[in-house]
């Protein structure tokens, strides 16, 4: 079936930010798919928040929204752009449930959208755990004896029935969050719990432990017309127990007998079938090792971190047959890519082994619980291709940045045989050196395979490791040392283990994956290394030799905390722009997540480790012009030195530029030159001088290793004891390179991108992080442009970022971080490579950074660029960057941020005002946002004097604040009043009941002394990241929350931002100032100009301080069955139904404008049509008169949650106070209360209780009114979405009717409702509301947006 012909608008949903167990995986395959439906004509819209992919590359989709990842915002983009389908399976876990709770809520067939690739009972069948069990029996597929539960209890019965250990799995949570395997039942009661919490279905599976079992994957594919094909099967190196994103995977499977292997080949296209799964699925099956026994672990029905390692392993590309699947296409007639002649209906087959080894962040988190079991914490991974698993295992290792170059980890050389053998059965991060350690000392391969369950295929492999190494320390001959190579041994090692000089090195040769094993010629090959005689790259290059000069990028390798998908967003890039200049380029990088890993990036792509031997094999066969370090972070930075030494021409910045920029002495002496401050400070090898030197410059220093990524094993030490502890983490490390100690100044941290030619140089923008110096970039929130900094400081900011750049001798990108500390600029740090905030600054500018500063590094001119030079100008728009962190998945870290970094990933918030674009990136961060409960605040001394102002804004929000005893007395000198809570040790009511009891929705928590888990404060922020309550560890980032509570803002009401389609200049726009009794709006021409995002709109020019100023924004625009039309936005941008006081003033402007020139008028409202009569003098119109309808007593239709007919002085129970209330609807829901005093009334209060009681569906306008006599009445209102205002139209209306309706006052006769901005007249006839008022032009002006 071709491409269906109802489709030509698909939003495409990605994943969101980098988290454990969600990584750049869902980058690569969403942008494989959207390019995939790009080439078919089809219209793409991508809704994305994470700035930091290709995915949300300009080129990659029509529409690009990098916005919140939430409910309400895709209903907004969907109704916004009325695609006609969506596609759901290429944004991961995050991307699923979303379209799953749109397609529950009926919210797309109400719209007409179809969902792609998957429907909701699919989904449901495999996410539900109830229904994917029973799915599973029903056809026959064996699964683990488990159940659904809902609740704590049925937990507890269940394990008790089937017996200790078992699995609790939630379900709809990506990477095993809030798993576990628990034991007895007080780790199942806390791990059920939050299982139960963190499940958006308050779900989970409570499964018997089959831990031992073999973990086998199969990845599959399935069509429209029921064609599916196996991908590639793969198989754990560590048994059930350890979730496959952190256990070693091998493929294709190598342990299988062949019955066993079509067994589960079968079930897993069995499983696909049943599920009418279109497009990939990935199977996980459980296999006894010692039967043919087998059970159905879990089945994803989407693309998965498995199918970008089986589509990199296979060379097959999941995602782009997934996306054309989902649009019509069958197996048989979707080409197959890579070899161009064969259909996607051919099954991969393979002739090498593939190894996945993880890439876990416990050299960032020292104290870290570094066991591994069913909730993932591997952060990335890499990938090995070899001819063998042993070579593949050798190059999985030396790859993984983890500072091994062999299975031998120099640690356990000084453990005991008794130490290694009680290690076995500790399952973690380094158990496959644990092993190997193991084997070496003479335990068998038996005896380990008792302890660990590991495949003794796999044990077999490593003692052929162990062997040859001990044949190596013998006699190393040329036959064994090639025999080594074949195995996957590096020569520095060769020679480690031998004490051998290697004087004639041989080379590797390289062979091809091309998924289908060479039975056809690929057209877009990738290669890997081996030892033999025939070297298919030196062929395939002398065979389709383009004649063009080869430049090799290399990739950033694994991700990591520190170094994530933005180095492989600038690779990719660097690809882009080297193939427009006219060169052949070539990638190296081993992270099979990743899009510069895909097939079709580059001319040729090498699957190789980033060490200096195996990339100068690669430059051997290719020889290249030159190779290019600059985008791949540190992992590429630190080949740079070597390749120099090597002859090989490295372009643009050279190595030794990027030495002295590390190098202490030398970089000291540059700024001494320049006459550029920066902090005082020196470098030390030890712990003595260490101490003598932080007591030199005086506590609090800044201490890190240099040549550092990622800000590791950096702290700010406040003491002795901190120097201590440091220096004894650092030096167990075997460091090369100084410690170095600065001077901390605590001021603003301001960041520059800059691009230099090595004449001149372009900035693109001035970053402004809202938390200061000390707290890591990659952890601060960002502001673009700088808001803090004045016009002299960015003047010297620009001049220095020029001096340093030039002086550095850089061709390219050069990232610098200053501090401004007491109004004089510092140099914190200069690195002449691509930093993390390369992708958020390019896409926010418009300065396709990377290609300008690659077009530099081989010799380009930026002033002939397009984008000039020096300072950029600012866009209209300003953007936030918010950090992410994965905190819940990795045991006794500590959250308190500082500057080692810490997070994950990011996201972005784009907006007209800063407040704007901190909510939407709040919001996208995953925070709640929550007005109102308890705020704990628990402080170190340094931050009392400060946390006071802090406490303030949220009292003046209506929080109620719990403190410490320390923390209390401070606020209490200040005049706030705090609950005192205890600490952990000081009594069992202590702060950890007080968050358990639920009254606390967000904690300020600061401290000197962090890191050891058995401190106080550390326990108070994992407890808060068990119940996920936002824990804001720098006073800068809960003020920065406060103003963004306090701020209006609301997922309904922000700008939606297509980055596609950003304006470039600021936009002008008319506007007209008018008041009917005080109650002033902005009004707005829509006759002659367009507004977009009027809610936004209203919002931002509203404030009385910082806009025009109003009690909101109203748009007259053209009608089809009325004179005009009126749509009017609160000060929330919440759109009212209508407005009596400015429909008065649309009259007028109508008339006064000479737009409708008569004296009865219609005006179209979102509660109807409404008849006008208007008055003049001196030919303006002045007053006017409304027929306001009909007034509506219904109940069901105001609406209130109530029965009867009406609401006529029914006693009701508001914040647990009685009122009567009287409730009525003229176009919005009114509640309107009498009472004696008006001028005692506490409005601020009292008003947000009605508005936001559950009583009121759609919220409620409250009005308070005092009867005065028969004919008077006097009001103060509350409105929904604005707050107390001055006067309000159907509010006097609806005063007046509930006066009639409670005998106050006689129907059908005048009755003056006197307001805070003046009176009105209000008519009830008992069929009709007549209201009259005054109609007031204040000014007119021009705004810009």
């Amino acid at each position: 079936m071709p491409l269906n012909k109802n489709l030509r608008k698909i939003l495409v949903i990605g994943s969101g930010p980098i988290v454990i167990g969600q990584a750049a995986e869902f980058d690569y395959a969403g942008t494989q798919a959207c390019r995939a439906l790009k080439e078919e004509g089809l219209e793409v819209v991508l809704v994305n928040s994470n700035p930091a992919t290709i995915m949300t590359d300009n080129a990659m989709a029509d529409k690009i929204y990098i916005e919140p990842l939430t409910l309400e915002t895709l209903k907004r983009i969907i109704l916004l752009e009325k695609p006609d389908s969506v596609l759901s399976t290429l944004g991961g876990q995050t991307g699923l449930t979303l379209s799953m709770q749109l397609a529950k809520e009926g919210f797309l067939e109400q719209n007409n959208v179809r969902l792609l690739g998957a429907n909701p009972v699919t989904i449901d069948k495999a996410e539900d755990r109830q229904m994917f069990k029973d799915t599973m029996l029903e056809i026959g597929e064996p699964v683990i004896p488990s159940r659904v539960v809902t609740d704590l209890e049925s937990a507890a019965e269940f394990a008790e029935e089937i017996g200790y250990p078992v699995i609790i799995r939630p379900a709809f949570t990506l990477g095993g969050t809030g798993g576990g395997i628990v034991r007895n039942e007080t780790e199942l009661r806390e791990t059920a719990a939050n299982g139960l919490r963190l499940s958006p279905i308050t779900q989970i599976l409570v499964e018997k432990c089959i831990s031992g079992w073999k973990e086998i994957e199969f990845e599959v594919m399935r069509d429209s017309a029921g064609n599916v094909i196996t991908i590639c099967s793969m198989e754990n190196f560590d048994p059930v127990g350890v979730h496959t994103g952190d256990s070693i995977v091998i493929a294709p499977a190598v342990t299988l007998a062949d019955k066993e292997y079509q067994m589960l080949r079968s079930a897993a296209l069995n499983i696909i079938t049943a599920l009418k799964i279109e497009g990939g699925c990935n199977c996980q099956f459980a296999l006894k090792p010692d039967s043919f026994e087998y059970a159905v672990i879990e089945v994803n029905p989407r693309v998965s971190r498995s199918s970008a390692l089986a589509s990199k392993a296979t060379g097959y590309p999941i995602a782009k047959v997934a996306a054309k699947i989902a649009i019509g296409y069958t197996l048989g007639e979707i080409p197959n890519a890579v070899t161009g002649t064969t259909k996607a209906c051919f099954e991969p087959s393979i002739d090498y082994v593939v190894v996945k080894l993880p890439k876990w962040p416990f050299d960032k988190f020292v104290y870290a619980k570094r066991t591994l079991g069913t909730q993932m914490k591997a952060t990335g991974e890499v990938m090995a291709i070899g001819v063998s698993f042993e070579q593949a295992i050798m190059k999985a290792v030396r790859g993984a940045e983890i500072s091994l170059d062999s299975l031998n980890l120099p640690k356990l050389a000084a453990l005991s045989d008794d130490e290694i053998f009680s290690r076995l059965s500790v399952c973690d991060d380094e158990r496959l050196f644990v092993v190997f350690e193991a084997i070496k000392r003479g335990i068998t391969c038996e005896t380990i395979h008792g302890i660990t369950m590991i495949d003794l295929w796999f044990l077999y492999k490593l003692s052929h490791l162990v062997r040859l190494e001990k044949r190596m320390a013998g006699c190393l001959t040329d036959e064994l040392y090639r025999e080594a190579k074949k195995r996957g041994y590096p020569d520095k090692v060769i020679e480690r283990i031998s004490g051998k000089k290697i004087e004639n090195p041989i080379r590797a040769v390289y062979k091809m994956v091309d998924t289908c094993a060479a039975e056809f010629a690929a057209q877009t090959p990738y290669f890997y290394s081996t030892y033999d005689e025939e070297n298919e790259a030196a062929q395939f290059i002398s065979e389709h030799g383009s004649g063009k000069k080869t430049v090799i990028v290399f990739g950033s390798g694994p991700i990591r905390i520190g170094q994530g998908i933005e180095f492989d967003y600038a690779s990719v890039h660097c690809v882009w722009a080297l193939k427009q200049a006219g060169f052949d380029v070539v990638i190296i990088n081993n992270n099979p997540e990743t899009v510069s890993t895909d097939f079709d990036t580059a001319d040729r792509l090498y699957f190789e480790p980033l060490t200096p031997e195996d990339v100068m094999n690669v430059i051997h066969t290719e020889k290249p012009y030159g190779v290019v370090v600059a985008f791949g972070g540190q992992t590429a930075i630190k080949l740079a030195n070597f390749l120099e030494a090597q002859g090989v021409r490295i372009l643009g910045t050279p190595a030794d530029s990027i030495d002295a920029a590390e190098d202490r002495e030398r970089f000291d002496a540059l700024l001494e030159r320049l006459n550029i401050r920066r902090p005082q400070g020196t470098t030390v090898m030890n712990a003595e001088d260490a101490l003598k030197a932080a007591n030199t410059l005086g506590y609090p220093v800044l201490m890190r290793p240099s040549y550092v990524l990622g800000g590791q094993n950096m702290i700010i030490a406040f003491c002795d004891e901190d120097i201590l502890e440091y220096m004894r983490i650092i030096l167990s490390n075997r460091i090369e390179n100084p410690v170095l100690i600065d001077k901390y100044l605590m001021g603003i941290e301001v960041e520059v991108d800059a691009i230099c030619d090595g004449e001149d140089i372009l900035i693109p923008g001035v970053m402004e992080h809202i938390e200061r110096a000390g707290i890591h970039s990659g952890d601060s929130i960002a502001v673009y442009p700088a808001w803090n900094v004045s016009g002299p400081q960015i003047d010297r900011l620009t001049e220095y970022t020029r001096d340093l750049a030039l002086s550095l001798n850089t061709r390219g990108l050069i990232n610098i971080q200053y501090v401004i500390h007491e109004n004089k600029i510092y140099v914190i740090e200069v690195n002449p490579r691509s930093s993390r905030t390369i992708p958020y600054i390019s896409k926010v500018t418009g300065v396709p950074m990377v290609d300008l500063a690659t077009r530099a590094m081989l010799g380009e001119k930026l002033k002939y660029m397009g984008y000039g030079t020096g300072l950029y100008r600012t866009p209209p728009y300003i953007a936030v960057k918010v950090p992410v962190f994965s905190f819940e998945k990795l045991i006794d870290v500590d959250t308190h941020l500082g500057p080692e970094m810490k997070s994950t990933g990011e996201v972005l918030g784009i907006g007209k005002s800063l407040d704007e674009a901190l909510y939407k990136g709040l919001v996208a961060a995953g925070y709640k946002m929550k007005k109102h409960g308890g705020v704990l605040i628990t402080v170190r001394d340094t931050d009392k004097t400060e946390i006071v102002d802090t406490a303030k804004r949220y009292v003046e929000l209506g929080f109620t604040l719990y403190a410490t005893k320390g923390t209390v007395h401070t606020l209490a000198e200040a005049g706030i009043e705090a609950a005192v809570v205890n600490k952990i040790h000081e009594s069992d009511d202590n702060v950890i009941t007080l968050l358990e009891s639920g009254k606390v929705n967000y904690i300020i928590s600061t401290s000197s002394k962090g890191r050891l888990p058995s401190r106080d404060s550390v326990k108070i922020r994992r407890k808060a990241i068990e119940l996920a309550i936002p824990c804001l560890t720098s006073i800068d980032t809960a003020n920065a929350l406060a103003n963004s509570l306090k701020s209006r803002y609301t997922q309904y009401s922000t700008e939606l931002v297509d980055i596609n389609h950003m304006r470039s200049e600021h936009m002008k726009l008319s506007f007209t100032k008018m008041h009917g009794c005080g109650n002033d709006y902005i009004y707005f021409n829509c006759f002659k100009q367009e507004i977009t995002s009027p809610e936004s709109l209203s919002v931002y020019l509203s404030d009385r301080h910082f806009g025009i100023g109003g009690d909101g924004v109203v748009l007259i625009c053209p009608s089809e069955i009325a004179d005009a039309k009126m749509r009017m936005f609160n000060l929330d941008g919440s759109e009212g139904k209508m407005c009596g006081n400015a429909i008065r003033c649309v009259a007028k402007y109508l008339y006064d404008n000479d737009m409708v020139k008569k004296d009865e008028l219609t005006i179209e409202t979102l509660s109807g049509i409404k008849k006008l009569k208007l008055y003049f003098q001196n030919g303006k119109v002045n007053s006017a008169t409304v027929d306001m309808g009909h007034a509506e007593l219904n109940p069901s239709k105001i609406p209130v949650k109530t029965d009867g007919d009406s609401i006529i002085s029914r006693p009701v129970k508001i914040s647990g106070k009685e009122y009567d209330i009287t409730c009525v609807s003229l176009g919005n829901p009114h509640c309107v209360v009498f009472m004696d005093h008006l001028d005692n009334l506490d409005i601020d209060k009292v008003g947000p209780m009605f508005e936001n009681d559950p009583l009121f569906p759609e919220r409620v306008n409250t009005e308070f009114v005092t009867v005065i006599n028969r004919t008077t009445l006097k009001m103060r209102v509350w409105e929904r979405g604005s707050g107390e205002t001055w006067a309000c139209g159907t509010g006097a209306c609806a005063a007046a009717v509930a006066a009639v309706l409670n005998g106050h006052c006689p129907k059908n006769e005048e009755i003056t409702v006197r307001l805070k901005g003046g009176n009105l007249t209000i008519r009830y006839t008992g069929d009709t509301v007549f209201m009259t008022g005054n109609a007031v032009k204040i000014f007119e002006g021009t705004v810009e947006i």
